[in-house]
């Protein structure tokens, strides 16, 4: 059954979701890795979106649609902000940028998911896990 939630951007309230979807990912028996990934990346896409993306304007809302099955796990971020271009965010492992504390998230979030899609400007983030339990030798 499909999650919907819609957010003040404010962080409590994410943290309140991200609680609520991670419930459906350990009740479903996702592997530890794949629940790491999910929670890492779900945390800094939630925060991106309050952040950057609606510069923490409570009057701003976050929508946030996701889907939990036993094999796979699907989120849809969007914030309401004027959105950013991911090819001009700065990579954080070059050396000039390694001392930076931002473009981190994005990293993760791209190198932890299976499927990563920004569209509508930036605004929308589409995120996919594939629950890899069973595929990984402990």
């Amino acid at each position: 059954m499909p999650l919907k939630f819609d957010i003040r951007s404010d962080f409590a309230e994410g943290r309140e979701v991200q609680k609520r979807i991670m419930d459906d990912v350990e009740r479903l028996g996702f592997d530890d890795h794949s629940t790491f990934a999910i929670k890492l990346a779900v945390e800094e896409a939630l925060i991106n979106a309050i952040k950057h993306g609606n510069q923490l304007d409570p009057a701003k809302k976050v929508h946030i649609q996701a889907k939990v099955t036993p094999k796979r796990f699907e989120i849809t971020i969007e914030d309401e902000g004027k959105g950013f271009a991911r090819q001009e965010v700065p990579d954080p492992t070059a050396d000039e940028n390694v001392c930076k504390c931002s473009g981190r998230g994005i990293l993760l979030i791209e190198n932890f998911m299976n499927v990563v899609r920004w569209t509508r400007g930036g605004r929308r983030l589409k995120m996919v896990k594939n629950n890899e339990a069973g595929k990984r030798e402990t």
